[in-house]
């Protein structure tokens, strides 16, 4: 590439103070970045679109991990790109291989070379590589610690982490894997396409009594990525000395009316202590090991055709001003990535 070459990004207009659309947005070219001593250039292939993205362009994200991001910054996320050039001292990673990263959301990114994640040669998806699907298996693995034939509830389980949440509850010896969506079309595909036994549509009915209607004896473990009143109805269910992991709060993060940094439950605490129940709030640092270990099943699985990998691919970096707006209006099913 030459000097004056250009790339696109997709930068943060402005923060917005409810759901993001389109017009908080834009596509700027700016000059393709050259790798410093220790540092890869990335030209990236396709980059995830995920909720917690709204958290980080929100006004009220400080305290989070990452820093919300700010007007005229890049947006950021997982990242699938090929190596197209290296700096000095940056290691084994020659040009052309296949690396996953942070740095999304833009065609070309310096990134560290110890920051970047090499595609084993021979992966049956690399796609796969950019779900958030992990923190599901954590939940699963280290918090809630799932043992053969229980019962395991997924909240929302049409998106990028629920659509893999309840295959990986039954590869570990679940007996019986219910969901929940509000979408009816979404619901069938969960039983037809992935296997779950039974999905909950949130209607009229109180929800609780749907959850029990699909476990009549309750539920042993809730992977819950919603929050707010699906938590609350998960654990008027929950059996005696069920386990939860938290694992997205979805019902915060699509509220246009909250900020995006929030997502209160209507919890009955007396009902957690009767029962046992306890909540625990899932993060990967918390856990080594988790996201290596993590990628090495799910490429196992995929080779093996014992788990479904569903994602939709927005084709071209047109298409990702407005790829949030279509991530919080539920309009695909399963993870949602863009292709540059």
């Amino acid at each position: 590439m030459s000097p004056s070459s250009l790339g696109r990004e997709i930068h943060l207009v402005s923060n917005p103070p409810g759901l993001p659309a389109p017009e908080h947005f834009r596509i700027a070219e700016v000059p393709v970045p050259r790798p410093a001593r220790g540092q890869l250039l990335v030209r990236n292939r396709q980059f995830l679109v995920f909720a917690g993205l709204r958290t980080l362009v929100s006004r009220q994200g400080e305290g989070f991990p990452i820093p919300p991001l700010k007007p005229g910054e890049p947006l950021i996320g997982p990242a699938l790109g090929e190596v197209v050039a290296a700096g000095p001292e940056a290691g084994d990673v020659p040009v052309g291989t296949l690396v996953t990263h942070l740095l999304g959301w833009r065609e070309f990114a310096v990134v560290d070379a110890d920051a970047v994640q090499v595609v084993p040669a021979g992966h049956p998806d690399p796609v796969a590589l950019l779900s958030t699907a992990s923190a599901a298996y954590g939940a699963l693995t280290r918090l809630t610690r799932l043992r053969e034939g229980e019962t395991v509830l997924v909240t929302g389980a049409a998106g990028g982490v629920g659509s893999l949440a309840g295959q990986v509850a039954r590869l570990l010896g679940a007996g019986r894997v219910v969901g929940t969506t509000r979408s009816p079309g979404k619901a069938e595909r969960l039983r037809q396409e992935l296997g779950y036994d039974a999905v909950v549509v949130p209607g009229t009915d109180p929800l609780a009594d749907r959850l029990a209607e699909a476990a009549p004896d309750g539920y042993d473990v809730i992977v819950d990525n919603v929050g707010g009143e699906q938590l609350a109805a998960a654990l008027e269910v929950a059996r005696p000395g069920a386990r939860v992991g938290l694992v997205g709060a979805l019902s915060g993060q699509f509220d246009p009316v909250l900020s995006g940094g929030t997502s209160p439950a209507p919890i009955d605490t007396y009902l957690l202590i009767r029962q046992s129940v306890s909540l625990l709030g899932y993060q990967g640092g918390d856990h080594p090991g988790v996201e290596e270990e993590w990628r090495e099943k799910l490429a196992d699985w995929l080779r093996a055709g014992d788990i479904v990998y569903p994602y939709v691919t927005l084709p071209g970096m047109d298409r990702a001003p407005g790829a949030l707006q279509e991530l919080h209006q539920g309009r695909h099913f399963g993870t949602l990535v863009v292709r540059i």
